[in-house]
């Protein structure tokens, strides 16, 4: 049988009632909108990829991506999604991030413990090699010749075993009345690392975080976006050095949005900056 049609031709789509809007509580808007058109509609021209939102209250949103269902009488069913940034947050230029942190233990070796030379804080006792006798110091150790060691090797404190009187290279831990460090070469660390992600529209935030991988902050902030929460501090120095460090960032386009996702990694003692230049 054929199709009769009547009234509105539907060459031009028609905003259906029930368009959701939502906000993921950072910044980030998503619009879903329905049409109906007819079928012979160019599709592309209200859902295609970086589309304004015809809704007013959202025009900032544009296109993500559409789908498309058909019926009998030559109708189409155009449902858009649309994504944009609430302008209300950072001028409506990125989302806030959004960070999880993790707290864990990797291995490092034993002379790089922050006890190893001297007593540092938090830690009783005396410290693990120390510095040898009186007037040792890190500067300036004086460690003891083993007797019966040939080449003459210099010991410390726990079995600790070095090449010279001022310790140079560190031999390893060869006394076995040492218990707790005879053999020993690594200890457990804690290190901890920040992820997180943002959306954004500016081209130049993720170009710029891309440049500054590998490089350190002594803020919260890379590129002058801030990638930590204010709750977590805004000052990461320690005797002068930067304690943060972007060591990741990858991209991936939303519509007409940058999705940024990194990562930051903390250093308690600091990077030093003759290895790791500041962002």
């Amino acid at each position: 049988m054929a199709r009769v049609s009547q009234g509105n031709n539907l060459l031009s789509p028609i905003n259906q009632p029930g368009a959701k809007a939502s906000s993921d509580g950072y910044g980030l808007l998503t619009v879903t909108a329905t049409f109906k058109v007819d079928q012979s509609y160019d599709f592309d021209v209200l859902g295609g990829r970086g589309v304004a939102c015809p809704i007013a209250q959202y025009a900032q949103c544009d296109a993500h991506k559409y789908s498309v269902t058909f019926d009998a009488l030559g109708i189409a069913t155009l449902t858009v999604d649309y994504v944009g940034i609430d302008l209300n947050v950072n001028s409506g230029l990125r989302t806030n991030p959004q960070v999880s942190g993790s707290q864990g233990l990797t291995s490092e070796n034993i002379t790089t413990h922050p006890n190893f030379f001297e007593l540092a804080t938090g830690f009783s006792g005396s410290p693990i090699a120390g510095v040898g006798t009186s007037p040792g110091t890190k500067a300036d150790p004086n460690f003891q010749a083993i007797a019966g060691t040939n080449p003459t090797e210099y010991g410390g404190n726990n079995g600790s075993t070095f090449e010279s009187p001022k310790g140079r290279k560190f031999l390893g831990f060869k006394k076995a009345e040492f218990n707790d460090f005879y053999g020993k070469t690594n200890y457990l660390a804690p290190q901890t690392s920040f992820s997180g992600f943002f959306y954004t529209s500016q081209s130049s935030h993720v170009t710029g975080l891309i440049e500054r991988v590998g490089k350190t902050s002594g803020t919260r902030s890379f590129n002058s976006i801030d990638l930590l929460p204010s709750y977590m501090g805004s000052t990461f120095t320690v005797s002068g050095k930067n304690q943060l460090l972007l060591a990741q960032v990858s991209t991936e386009d939303f519509g007409s949005l940058f999705k940024v996702n990194y990562e930051i990694r903390f250093n308690r003692e600091g990077y030093v900056a003759s290895v790791y230049a500041s962002a």
